[in-house]
């Protein structure tokens, strides 16, 4: 008790969230006389880790794109693609933060880069402001469950360091999101499409000219995901290695081709981009130790042992998992949840009969809604800032999108053949 009340107040007065996991964890040992210095060979066991290297390249990477005209490019070919459509514009918006958000990683990113050019644009084509707002502050973290998504990485390696009977690669993750993914995004743009001409908005017509023009614009943006996850699922190089391609890529493309991105602005983004990573991985570092004391303490399996006695149906655990992820991702990034939490709830949803590859869906789903799940999802303090609105505005902007991916996610939940068949046919 008296250990719980000290973090407790050591989180109240602002401790980080890393000092705060290594302190649980150095308690711990300490109470066990066990010599702390296992605390340090857990936090340099991330070093053997080579796949954590995709983490900063694809980072890296990302913040390079988000510094050039890589997010206009995408609109317009989107636009071309898709804006024939009912609801064109709002499917193109959907699709373009989808991809953005899945090459940057970051959600925020998204709905200021690729936000600021759609918001004008649906508001001009006659769309509602309170469809527009809640349209880019949901579509915001679409990109989580499609690779090459940092935070499936990012649970990948910390399934992958819990010793579990069954095997998490990082392969088989970018795989299992893709029909989840496309389930949350066909919703979205059902709905879209019936608002659109519940609205009567105009319906462009195909051009073909413009689409020949917009993919001669991004003939360098173009061949990046296809280089990426084509060389990936051909085996032609591991995630790590696609994202050192990544890298050269747009180093290549954008400093020294387009040069959009000047060469003395190279430090600044390699800086901020490593703030990012840096807080992502010391949290990691310390929360393998804390996770490893949680073990010792066979945390986990009494855990389990309790849940189990007062809930013996796998079905409704998933609705509880589900409703508890909901009410961590208004509260937690994506990233301190998944090393706090996941090393937890991973071995009881295994013990549940569920596989890891399906839990990790699963969760990264729930928090996609819980980004901008009202009172407090950071998606919409952001869209707030950037789109100068009352964030009271954006609670009832989101409702609907909210309920839409809800749905989403019990079919995620509750049908796990969607995540785990081409897994299965790939295997097979």
């Amino acid at each position: 008790m008296a250990v719980a009340l000290i973090l407790t107040l050591m989180f109240v007065l602002g401790a980080p969230l890393f000092a705060i996991i290594a302190s649980s964890a150095l308690i711990g040992f300490y109470g066990k006389e066990i010599d702390l210095s296992v605390i340090a060979i857990e936090i340099y066991r991330i070093v053997d880790t080579p796949v954590l290297l995709a983490i900063p390249l694809f980072t890296f990477a990302g913040y390079v794109l988000g510094e050039s005209r890589a997010s206009t490019r995408l609109v317009r070919v989107t636009n071309a693609l898709l804006g024939w459509m009912p609801g064109g514009l709002a499917v193109v918006s959907l699709f373009a933060c989808a991809f953005f958000t899945a090459l940057t990683g970051a959600s925020g990113a998204t709905i200021i880069a690729v936000g600021a050019i759609l918001y004008p644009a649906m508001k001009q084509a006659g769309y509602g402001e309170r469809f527009n707002l809640g349209l880019i502050t949901s579509s915001g973290s679409l990109g989580l469950l499609f690779p090459p998504s940092i935070a499936l990485i990012l649970y990948g390696v910390i399934a992958q360091q819990m010793d579990l009977d069954q095997p998490v690669a990082i392969d088989d993750l970018f795989i299992a999101g893709l029909l989840p993914g496309l389930v949350m995004l066909v919703l979205l743009i059902a709905w879209s499409m019936y608002k659109s001409v519940d609205a009567k908005i105009p319906i462009k017509a195909f051009d073909s000219a413009e689409l020949t023009s917009a993919l001669r614009e991004s003939m360098w943006e173009v061949p990046l995901p296809v280089i990426l996850i084509g060389g990936i699922y051909s085996g032609y190089f591991a995630v790590s290695e696609a994202a050192a391609v990544a890298v050269m890529y747009v180093l290549i493309v954008d400093v020294l081709i387009l040069r959009e991105v000047q060469l003395k602005r190279l430090p600044v983004i390699m800086r901020d981009s490593m703030v990012l990573v840096g807080g992502v991985l010391i949290i990691l570092a310390v929360s393998l130790a804390s996770t490893n004391y949680l073990i010792d303490a066979e945390v986990p399996s009494r855990l389990f042992d309790f849940i189990r006695e007062h809930i013996t149906s796998k079905l409704t655990f998933l609705i509880l998992l589900n409703i508890f992820l909901l009410l961590l991702g208004m509260m937690l990034d994506v990233f301190s949840a998944l090393v706090i939490i996941v090393p937890l709830t991973l071995p009881i949803a295994v013990g549940y009969g569920i596989h890891p590859v399906h839990f990790g869906i699963i969760f990264l789903a729930n928090m996609q809604i819980g980004y901008f799940t009202p009172p407090v999802g950071m998606n919409l303090f952001i869209a707030s800032y950037r789109f100068n609105k009352p964030i009271t505005e954006l609670y009832y902007a989101t409702i609907p999108f909210m309920l839409i991916l809800l749905l989403a996610v019990l079919i995620i939940t509750y049908w796990p053949a969607l995540t785990m068949t081409l897994i299965d046919a790939g295997h097979g």
